[in-house]
Order: structure tokens, then sequence, then C-alpha cells
């Protein structure tokens, strides 16, 4: 059997493995010069290393906990997550609905009232994100802070958005912890990550490693053509080749229009899908202990970037001695947010926030300061997606290529099941 894996991060390297396991030899193809997909990691020639986005290990499954222990031998951080919120010169330990102390009065108030006062059941269906926050949190709550982060982070507003993406990602305090938090400092952690791991050295592509060195990979090959008919496959670089059994992480919208024959109605409902895009703004500096917290979102729409991340906390090995590192995720969507600015630009409004915020000082000295735009960020759960998103895969269904990942499953995987979603695909190729 020749099998063919487009894509050599998480989900193309769990096919590999699931494959190599049950005999088979496949090959993998990747458009980049580099391997890891979404979950490679860069090192700065100042010493800095950067992930493609902050990525750690937080998975309950003893399987792939020993999987990713074995591959870096050993050698990881196992870390307690700290995480915060910035919001209008507020520091707001996170979750903000169980924290609210020292925020003004009387936005606390409002919201202990409302959140007093909330039915039990929602009062009406709930037909988007807007109405599942309202029924949560009650109006101020839901206006002041998750439909506020929610645009900046997913580009579209909430009254455009499912919820079949939230699982445990948004904390639903009862009413005694949220009176709790509005008037005590200290509050009992209840983020849905508690701990995690993170490779000691070489950023989380670490993690990566030994899978890409037991693979046939091949790099600097762009996907440009797929024959389901005759099960041929067709590069960029002219190179033309055979499948019994395909596997695909590249993107829903960029793999539809490669494939011979594909309807018109496939076309469409492909274009449908929604992705946000991702300038990383990363930033090193002549100074440690930059913050003690691992990532803090920020709600105001007057920053520019989304999210923040600390590198030096998940390892003190991602950084040069004595200096910090500062990652900044700022998200837009071609079809909600345009990016408007030059790469240059961004660099130059992360560090303006940077400072305005505090994170900054006048007089730390700037290592390093680089952009670098992600194409394929994070799946947009707009209203558009679920009928899309049925239509596209029940195509490749029909015609053998089997997809996974974040970007074939078109879902909010998280690494370890973007790897398990890749074994899936792979037992399914095999199968057919």
């Amino acid at each position: 059997m020749r099998a063919v894996i487009i894509g050599s991060g998480m989900a193309g390297l769990g096919a590999a493995s699931w494959l190599r396991a049950h005999g088979v030899a496949p090959v993998l193809y990747d458009k980049s010069s580099f391997p890891g997909g979404h979950t490679a990691s860069f090192t700065h020639d100042t010493g800095f290393v950067f992930d493609e986005g902050p990525h750690i290990s937080f998975t309950k499954n003893e399987r792939l906990q020993k999987l990713l222990a074995a591959n870096v031998g050993g050698a990881f951080e196992t870390l307690q997550c700290r995480v915060n919120n910035y919001w209008r010169g507020h520091w707001i330990k996170h979750p903000a609905q169980c924290n609210l102390y020292g925020l003004p009065q009387q936005l606390i108030d409002t919201i202990l009232g409302e959140f007093t006062v909330l039915p039990e059941t929602p009062s009406r269906p709930i037909a988007n994100y807007a109405d599942w926050l309202r029924a949560s949190y009650g109006e101020t709550f839901s206006r002041t802070f998750p439909m506020e982060y929610g645009l900046k982070y997913h580009t579209c507003p909430a009254e455009q958005m499912t919820t079949d993406w939230l699982g445990p990602r948004l904390y639903r305090p009862d009413l005694e912890e949220v009176r709790f938090g509005a008037t005590h400092a200290e509050t009992p952690d209840v983020h849905y990550v508690s701990h995690f791991r993170y490779p000691t050295h070489g950023g989380f592509y670490s993690y990566l490693e030994p899978w890409v060195a037991a693979s046939d990979l091949h790099l600097g090959h762009e996907l440009v053509a797929i024959d389901p008919a005759t099960r041929q496959l067709r590069f960029a670089n002219g190179l033309e080749t055979s499948y019994d059994a395909l596997v695909s992480s590249v993107p829903l919208p960029a793999l539809v229009p490669m494939i011979a024959g594909v309807p018109r109605d496939v076309l469409e409902a492909a274009e449908q899908l929604a992705c946000s895009r991702c300038m990383l703004v990363n930033i090193g500096l002549d100074r440690a202990g930059l913050s003690e917290h691992h990532w803090t979102y920020f709600y105001d729409r007057d920053y520019f970037f989304t999210r923040l991340s600390f590198p030096e906390l998940f390892s003190p090995q991602t950084v040069p001695p004595g200096t910090g590192a500062i990652q900044a995720e700022c998200y837009f969507s071609d079809k909600y947010r345009p990016l408007e600015v030059t790469q240059e630009e961004c660099i130059d409004r992360v560090l303006r926030d940077l400072r305005r915020c505090g994170l900054v000082r006048d007089d730390d000295r700037i290592l390093m300061a680089e952009a670098h735009p992600i194409r394929w960020a994070n799946i947009i759960f707009d209203l558009d997606r679920p009928a899309a998103l049925a239509t596209v895969h029940g195509f490749l269904d029909d015609v053998g290529i089997r997809y996974a990942g974040r970007y074939g499953d078109w879902g909010y995987l998280w690494t370890d099941q973007a790897f398990v979603s890749g074994e899936r695909a792979a037992e399914r190729a095999v199968e057919r």
C-alpha cells in the first residue's frame, strides 16, 4: 500500500505514527521548508526560541503523556498554570467572572445584580454565542468581557457565532463564587488548565522530533492538484505521484479547489469556511521577569494585540540568561476583519501598547523584534460553518480523501486532539 500524508504537524505525524505501527510506511509531503506545521518552533539568531503561537501540553490522555515524555527523554517542565486579564488598566485574575474584586464598584454591583436574577433555564432558545453568554453571565458582564475578547480573538461578533466550540473554555460559576470573587482578592483556581508540560529545550517542536526523524518526509513540496479518480497527486515543483491511501491536514478552503471534478456547491461551501489570520510579534528584551503569568488576555479594543505569552515562563531555556521574551498575538480575518497594516507597523503598535500597559519600560533595550504572519490561525465558528462543513466533509468522504487536524476537521483542536485526529484518519484511509 502506498500511503501519502500531506502535512507534518501534529495531525500528519499522528497519521504517520499509526500507519507505521500497523505495518505501512507512509510518505509525507509538506509545502514548508521546515517540519512541524503549526507546532513548529524557531530559534532566533539572538538565542530566543519562539513557537508558532503558544503551545503547551495539558492532555489527560496517559498514552499521549507517555509518548510525549519519551520523545524528549523526560526533559520537560511541569508547570502550574497562571493566567490573568487586562481591562482598562486593571490586571484581573482569570477567569474574570470569578475575580471582580478591585473593579469599579458600580460595574461590580451591576454584574452581581444581573447574575442574581439569572433564570436556571434560558427564557428563550440559545441561537448563538451571544445568547449563551447572556444566559450564563448576564448582559453587562457578557458585553464588557467575553464579547469584547471574542471579537478580538475570533474577529466575528458573538451574534454570528455558534456554541459548539465552547467545551470547558468558559467557566460558569455559581452565584456564591461570583460574590466571593467580588469581595476577596484571593480566590480558588478554576481555569480548565491547572497544570501543563513543556519541553525543557528547543520549544514545543522538541516533542515532535522523534516522529519527524522516523518519517519519510519531503519538505518544500506544495500540493496543487489531486485526481481522486486516478489517485494521482501533483506538486508545484513538478513532482507527480500516486496513492492508495491519502490523509490531508491541508486547510479545507485550500484543499477543495485542488480536487479534480469538485462540484460547484462544494467549492462554494469551502469558500464559506472562515479562519482567522494571526500576526505573531516576537519581542526579546534585556530584562528578565517580565510577568508572573504564562499568558494574559487583553479585552480593550484599542490594544492592538489580543493575547500575550511569556516564553521564559514555559522554560528558562527559551531565552538567553538575564533576558525576557514576549509573544503577542494579533488576529485578523479576510471575512470579518482584514489586516490593513504592514508587518513593521504591527511591531510598532505592539511595542507602543506594551509600553502603555507597563510591561515594557522606556529604559528596556529591545534585543529583537520580528513579525511572523500565520495564514491559517483559528477556525471561526460562525453560523455559516455547520452546513458548509457538512457539505465539504461529505464530498471528501465520497472521494476517499481523509482529513485530519485543526484545518482538516475544521475544529478547535488542541495539539493532543490533532494527533489523535491524524491516527483516526489514517485508520479510515487504510480501511478504504
